[in-house]
């Protein structure tokens, strides 16, 4: 009777085995939407629009975007969760979406990776500081030494409470001592015009969120948040180079995510695609005109870095009693 119970379950995972390799291979058999909390023209959706023209093809279905964005990503994460799990809705989100949300909103008791699984990493951005092109400060140590001079006198912006920017502030003046006032802005194009009249005097900084600025000869990179150089910006040192803090690293990754439960054979599939589709040349050469560092993470890759930055990002957040509640 044991024997005949063994058979029988091993008969019935076998057949369940077969099943999910069978799905996977039929993959997608309709069109895929891609929510993202991103708007329209932002770097993260020119890469999910290059993306998924890719996959598109290689999949001959189509991929549809949607962008939703606003409250604070929850209308993306929302729109997404009402997906079923089978890899025909998938969501874009960074990694403070990820990891600094459990965190910002703790009333809502939401924690992002209890409700979807990592499937497919797409790219990491750096962060550079920036000043005005007048600025006095030419280096990191210019500015740790006047914020030093003056506790709470120093103005930094970011795009918003709880933004790499923000929390990588946060993460700068626990390193060293330092207090400065943050102001938040809703605007990215606002926020750069103000420090190039240095009516704001820092704020850290993607390349695409700042270019234009930067071209018109207003901004300049005192340093990257990084612990190598970054060769679009050859010249521009490192933290460590710049006189700050070695060990500060403000980065941000983007990935894509599928609600909870994808059969294993359908996220490998994905993950496997975009990997090939990330690896394509007109993608890899957009990436470099934004600094773009390409991933191929597998999903557990991606589960272990989201744990790493919601260590830093909790310690961060408590530190600065951070709610965006």
């Amino acid at each position: 009777m044991n024997f005949s119970r063994a058979l029988l379950t091993g008969l019935l995972a076998l057949t369940a085995t077969t099943g999910a390799l069978a799905q996977a291979a039929d993959y997608p058999s309709k069109p895929v939407t891609l929510v993202t909390p991103f708007a329209a023209g932002s770097g993260p959706d020119a890469v999910l629009r290059l993306v998924s023209d890719k996959l598109s093809r290689l999949w001959n279905q189509r991929v549809v975007i949607d962008n939703r964005p606003g409250g604070g990503g929850f209308i993306a994460i929302d729109q997404a969760r009402r997906g079923a799990p089978d890899g025909y809705t998938l969501l874009q989100l960074d990694s403070e979406h990820i990891a600094a949300l459990p965190h910002l909103y703790k009333s809502r008791n939401f924690v992002t990776l209890q409700h979807f699984d990592p499937v497919a990493s797409l790219f990491r951005t750096p962060f550079f500081v920036a000043v005005g092109t007048d600025s006095k400060w030419k280096n990191m140590g210019d500015l740790i030494a006047a914020a030093k001079a003056n506790p709470d006198g120093i103005v930094y912006g970011s795009w918003g409470v709880g933004s790499p920017g923000h929390l990588g502030a946060q993460q700068l003046e626990a390193l060293t001592g330092i207090r400065m006032r943050h102001a938040p802005y809703r605007e990215v194009s606002q926020l750069y015009s103000n420090v190039g009249t240095s009516e704001v005097p820092w704020a850290f900084a993607s390349i695409p969120s700042s270019q234009g600025i930067y071209k018109a000869g207003k901004l300049r990179y005192i340093t990257v948040a990084a612990t190598k150089r970054i060769p679009q910006m050859p010249d521009v040192p490192t933290m460590a180079e710049a006189g700050g803090p070695a060990s500060l690293e403000v980065n941000s990754f983007v990935s894509l995510l599928a609600p909870k439960g994808v059969p294993a054979a359908i996220k490998a599939k994905i993950n496997a695609d975009v990997a090939k589709v990330i690896a394509d040349p007109e993608i890899r050469a957009r990436f470099d005109t934004f600094a773009f560092e390409p991933l191929a993470w597998s999903p557990e890759e991606i589960e272990r870095n989201a744990e790493a930055k919601s260590k830093v990002y909790g310690e961060l957040v408590r530190r600065g009693n951070i709610s965006l509640e």
